[in-house]
């Protein structure tokens, strides 16, 4: 089971740890110093995603060279400010990407696999759309 930590720094600043010891420095919207909570969640919804989409391109043999994720949150107007909305941006860059190959792994992580899609999904909807970009040279 994992487990996390985090401790309080000072003032509006904390240290989260993963169970492997991994840290980031987490504060409060006021503080510039970390990320704020709230975001730190849309990290984590891009960064399970991403994971996702890459392992399930490579077993299409449809390796991708580069992926990049830009998610977008609308809050909701009154405490505790939950999101309503939440949207992704894939940025994917590979040989032999196609549209096809793209969106299935795409669906499939935020259906089936992502953990993270899957506790959000009751409270935000999420949306996503994606560019292919050029191969590399």
């Amino acid at each position: 089971m994992p487990t996390t930590t985090v401790r309080w720094v000072s003032e509006k600043q904390f240290v989260g740890m993963d169970s492997n010891r991994h840290a980031v420095v987490i504060s409060g919207e006021d503080d510039p110093s970390g990320i704020r909570p709230s975001q730190l969640l849309l990290l984590s919804l891009s960064a399970c995603t991403a994971y996702d989409v890459v392992e399930i391109l490579e077993k299409k043999r449809k390796p991708v060279s580069m992926l990049e994720i830009i998610a977008d949150g609308e809050y909701a107007d009154e405490a505790p400010f939950p999101f309503q909305k939440i949207h992704l941006t894939y940025r994917l860059r590979g040989k032999d990407l196609t549209e096809k190959a793209v969106e299935q792994a795409i669906e499939l992580s935020e259906q089936k696999y992502c953990s993270v899609a899957a506790t959000i999904r009751g409270v935000a909807q999420i949306t996503t759309e994606y560019e292919i970009l050029a191969p590399d040279p």
